[in-house]
């Protein structure tokens, strides 16, 4: 393999706190150096950064890709394509398929496709219990020898406090974080957006702020009973903040992610029935996107993932009761991350990168997340200055339901390199 040397760029690694113009050279899939006046070996790859931020691949712990079962939406292949497009050198894959990723053979097939895809590393997460039916835990050693980094039942909150907690437990024999959507699903049951003035107005049932945070607090208190790692998927509530904050400053091994939508829009847009901005947990109040901001900004919350859910067009075409949850990230997340927290001042961006690299693969034992010499070249070279319209028709995930369709964002990323290769490379360049 080829070096390649990335010339001239502002380097920003939050691994090593460092915010500065210089190079990078990677060679035989590991980062050599970074520094200043790096020469270039025979035969290298030269990328030309000036005026490009040159930071560790990022990597995303919440996405759906579908495969098995969904082809239509999205496969492993399309997905990571659609991930190293948005400056993603890994993504984690939620078992939520059909059927689940609840058994070694099911992990080894998802972690066989990300390699044969060769472009994003894929990560599976396992389930929690046998089939996603939260009654009898999977076999978490096998799919974690298979390949597993994780386990979760999204889509399905562990809705039992003694299966959750035998999960947590049995999880730390194995080093791997329990990942949970909270939800409490009697209370949320039969709702399609936040419960409030706008859910009142268009006549639609509600789903409380607290269907979260009842089932955030129990994870808590369980994280603290076992000692177990629990990790607290796509937070959207003002109070569930709160309660991760607490556990936080008692030492509790409790981590959570929050994603673009809810750091970024409200629960007004879903006025007119726009099927684009239903998604599960819903989009709240402007004083919960506030909070959700500043817990990213402090720490609370100590990772930024996408919940990329792809669906098919006819699918968000449904009236807005009948109409899935979820929308796609991988391609926008950057960009929403720069306009929305870095533009007005809320993150700097080392502390972007720290929230969408360094974090993930530190939290979830991941390759990657740093430029340090002899970690792996998992780069993303980006420009924070140009402008793009969001098409999506030219999104190179399969589906389309995205609710930023024509609008102008910042930030594009010119080269993502997975070990040292480059596997996305923006047109023209």
């Amino acid at each position: 393999m080829k070096p390649v040397l990335i010339r001239g760029g502002r380097i920003v690694d939050p691994t090593q706190k460092l915010d500065g113009v210089g190079d990078v050279l990677l060679q035989d899939g590991k980062v050599v150096a970074t520094g200043q006046g790096i020469g270039r070996p025979d035969g290298a790859t030269v990328l030309d950064a000036t005026g490009l931020i040159v930071a560790p691949g990022l990597i995303d712990v919440h996405v759906h890709l579908r495969e098995p079962g969904h082809e239509d939406r999205e496969t492993i292949a399309t997905g990571a394509a659609s991930a190293v497009a948005g400056g993603f050198t890994g993504v984690c894959a939620m078992p939520n398929t059909d059927p689940v990723i609840d058994n070694q053979g099911a992990v080894g097939f998802v972690k066989a496709k990300g390699e044969a895809a060769g472009l994003a590393r894929v990560y599976p997460i396992g389930c929690v219990s046998v089939g996603q039916r939260g009654e009898q835990l999977a076999e978490f050693g096998e799919m974690v020898g298979a390949g597993a980094v994780a386990v979760s039942d999204d889509g399905h909150p562990v809705m039992s406090s003694h299966l959750m907690r035998t999960a947590l437990e049995y999880a730390q024999t194995f080093g791997i974080p329990v990942a949970d959507h909270c939800e409490d699903m009697p209370l949320a049951h039969g709702g399609q957006m936040h419960e409030g003035l706008v859910s009142t107005r268009l006549g639609l049932k509600g789903i409380p702020s607290a269907a979260e945070e009842i089932h955030v607090a129990r994870d808590i208190i369980l994280a603290e009973l076992t000692g177990g790692h629990v990790h607290l998927c796509h937070m959207s509530t003002r109070g569930s903040v709160e309660l991760i904050r607490r556990a936080k400053e008692k030492g509790l091994r409790v981590t959570a992610e929050s994603a673009p939508h809810h750091f970024t829009l409200t629960h007004d847009r879903c006025e007119g029935y726009d099927t684009n901005a239903k998604m599960n947990p819903p989009l709240r109040e402007a004083e919960d996107r506030q909070a959700i901001r500043q817990a990213l900004a402090d720490g609370t919350l100590d990772c930024i993932a996408t919940d990329h859910a792809p669906h098919h067009y006819d699918a968000k075409e449904r009236e807005f009761d009948d109409a899935p949850n979820g929308i796609i990230g991988l391609e926008t997340a950057l960009s929403l991350a720069l306009r929305e927290l870095v533009a007005p001042g809320l993150l700097s961006l080392l502390t972007l990168i720290e929230r969408m690299s360094a974090a993930p693969a530190r939290l979830w034992h991941l390759p990657g997340g740093s430029l340090r010499p002899g970690t792996v070249a998992d780069v993303v070279v980006f420009d924070p200055a140009v402008t793009w319209t969001v098409n999506p028709a030219a999104f190179r995930s399969k589906s389309r339901n995205t609710p930023w369709g024509g609008e102008v964002l910042p930030g594009r990323v010119r080269w993502t390199l997975v070990d040292g290769r480059v596997v996305y490379q923006a047109a023209g360049q």
